[in-house]
């Protein structure tokens, strides 16, 4: 397999608003990209030099700016932040909150058959344009939308409610237990927030006491067990990553590789919630599907969970990321909680999980949140992650996943040997 390996990337700052700036799409999108270069040591005529000569393509994951913006077509606007894009092939790539992960499968997939030698990745999401209530009504529609989203208020923290209730049940546990857990997941991602200076919530206080109040008028109940303390964020946000083949880097790089894609796993599920727990009914795994993109990226890379230092994963909600949790293999099937209540997943345990502060508390722009997670995997294996870099860092892997556990994606990015 021809390897791909990353120059690096650049995102922006998630506690920002957009729209009270007075700034739109082209500004978000204008001032990612440049960050992008200038992080790799690019800039626009690099572009145009290597377009010149049929070796750069661009990517973009977006998962429904036709709502957000108005705006489809949304590879194409890439033109509209720099010339320099005119003729550059470009495309724009969804899977609901999977997008970005779609669109860096397409840019290695292309760059491992010879298309192209540098891939630029871009996810976006342009979220605070509207309230919360319209808001969750188009988040809606990573759902099927007429079935499980239509006329429901906020159907999402309603479908990962259900996952919590399902984990309870399939397990044997005991709800309050479930629970304290679910708010030690939370407070150690909102911990983790603090240290990362491009996160929604760093300036944000969330104790695990607080947390496990759920009802009050502070942290309300919103989806069956889940209250608002175990929910992502809405946020604004871009994020960029360069990608170069195996020649690329043969011809430029005459020092050390840069860090490397080693594996990476895609599956789908069925799409309706109810249809997903009938099928695994009968399987140890609440989201087998899940378990299995996890397995399928461990063994492209020729890795076990014990050669992964950390993890990024999806954690829309407290209730996905305690799945992840056996999904990756840090514990078998209801032993989360035995990772947990041990601190193995806290920034200071052996498999920590988010130490970015993941979508609860770095922020979740869906179509961004894949490239983020995958850049943060890039961050942390080249020991850039400043006040949130980890002491051990040199495998690292992701879980980006697309409605409710629909469309899974996993990769696992290490330094090159």
């Amino acid at each position: 397999m021809n390897n791909v390996y990353i120059l690096g990337g650049a995102q922006t700052d998630f506690e920002r608003n957009w729209s009270k700036e007075g700034k739109n799409v082209v500004a978000l999108l204008r001032e990612v990209v440049e960050d992008g270069l200038h992080n790799i040591g690019f800039d626009y005529e690099d572009i145009v030099r290597l377009n010149r000569e049929n070796k750069i393509a661009c990517f973009v994951g977006n998962f429904i700016g036709e709502y957000y913006i108005n705006q489809g077509h949304l590879g194409a606007l890439l033109t509209e932040v720099h010339p320099a894009f005119h003729g550059v092939p470009s495309a724009r790539y969804e899977a609901a909150c999977a997008s970005g992960s779609v669109a860096l499968d397409s840019a290695s997939s292309h760059l491992r058959a010879g298309d192209y030698e540098v891939a630029l990745v871009i996810g976006f999401e342009l979220m605070k344009t509207v309230d919360s209530k319209r808001c969750g009504d188009y988040l809606g529609r990573a759902a099927f939308y007429e079935e499980e989203s239509q006329g429901i208020e906020y159907p999402f923290p309603k479908l990962f409610g259900r996952l919590a209730d399902e984990t309870v049940a399939r397990y044997g546990l005991d709800t309050k237990r479930y629970l304290n857990n679910l708010a030690s997941i939370a407070s150690i991602n909102y911990e983790n927030a603090k240290r990362n200076p491009l996160s929604q919530t760093r300036k944000w206080f969330m104790s695990h006491e607080q947390a496990n109040l759920r009802g009050g008028e502070t942290n309300p109940c919103i989806g069956g067990l889940l209250a608002a303390s175990d929910c992502s964020q809405v946020t604004d946000g871009a994020a960029f990553v360069a990608l170069a083949s195996e020649e690329y880097i043969r011809r430029n790089c005459s020092g050390r590789k840069p860090p490397v894609i080693k594996g990476f796993g895609h599956r789908v599920a069925p799409m309706k919630f109810a249809e997903k727990m009938k099928e695994s009914q009968k399987n140890e795994q609440i989201l087998p599907w899940t378990r299995q993109t996890v397995i399928d990226a461990y063994r492209r890379a020729g890795l076990t969970v014990d050669d992964i230092d950390f993890f990024e994963t999806h954690d829309c909600f407290t209730s996905s990321e305690y799945c992840a949790i056996s999904a990756f293999g840090i514990t078998p099937c209801g032993r989360e909680y035995e990772a947990i209540e041990s601190g193995r997943i806290s920034f200071a345990g052996d498999k920590p999980i988010n130490p970015s502060g993941g979508l609860i508390g770095c922020g979740h722009p869906v179509g961004a949140s894949g490239v983020r997670m995958f850049l943060d995997l890039y961050k942390q294996v080249s020991g850039i992650c400043g006040g949130y870099q980890l002491e051990k860092a040199n495998n690292g892997m992701m879980l980006n996943i697309g409605g409710s556990a629909t469309t899974n994606y996993s990769f696992i990015v290490g330094n090159s040997i």
